[in-house]
């Protein structure tokens, strides 16, 4: 799943057909009904304040093919889906509430933070890597908590948008950077 284990960063607000990647949408952002899930490309980045997403840009977002021949959407709500499955499966199993932190697969690792507010934070890295929860963890108590929650220009309810803040995305893609195991 490429697409969304990809560095976040924002992607310029006028892109044609031709110059968008293999990632998806112009913006590479889903919210979800309970959090937000956030994913970007490599490309450069795009003026601070960003203007809301014209008829034929929502059009794109989900019409472009990620390596593994899904749209960037329908990656991004599969993996919230594994998410809900596997807190449903575990929740049946033990007969309590518990979290789960991580999973693993022959092909990656799936790392989660959730909020107490219901955010969740989601991470895909080797199969072999240590837990990545601790990052994302910082991604909530830094850009998060910093140029989300405390910015009152970003909408919190939008299921459309999700995270529009080039604040957010370079502050995330710096983070995510400078880890050791990215390097």
């Amino acid at each position: 799943m490429p697409a969304v284990s990809q560095a976040v960063s924002a992607r310029p607000a006028e892109v044609n057909q031709q110059s968008v990647s293999a990632t998806g949408s112009p913006r590479n952002t889903l919210s979800s009904s309970s959090g937000i899930v956030v994913a970007g490309s490599d490309s450069s980045p795009s003026p601070l304040l960003q203007t809301p997403v014209s008829s034929a840009s929502a059009a794109m977002i989900s019409g472009p093919i990620t390596s593994t021949g899904l749209s960037f959407d329908e990656e991004a709500k599969l993996v919230y889906g594994v998410i809900l499955s596997l807190r449903n499966m575990i929740k049946k199993l033990s007969g309590r509430d518990e979290q789960f932190v991580n999973y693993r697969t022959s092909a990656y690792k799936l790392h989660l933070f959730e909020t107490i507010s219901g955010y969740k934070f989601v991470m895909l890295s080797d199969p072999n890597a240590d837990s990545l929860r601790f990052v994302l963890r910082q991604i909530y108590v830094g850009p998060f908590l910093q140029y989300v929650t405390r910015n009152p220009l970003v909408s919190m309810d939008s299921k459309e948008c999700g995270i529009d803040n080039e604040y957010f995305r370079s502050s995330v893609d710096r983070l995510v950077r400078g880890l050791s195991i990215f390097a």
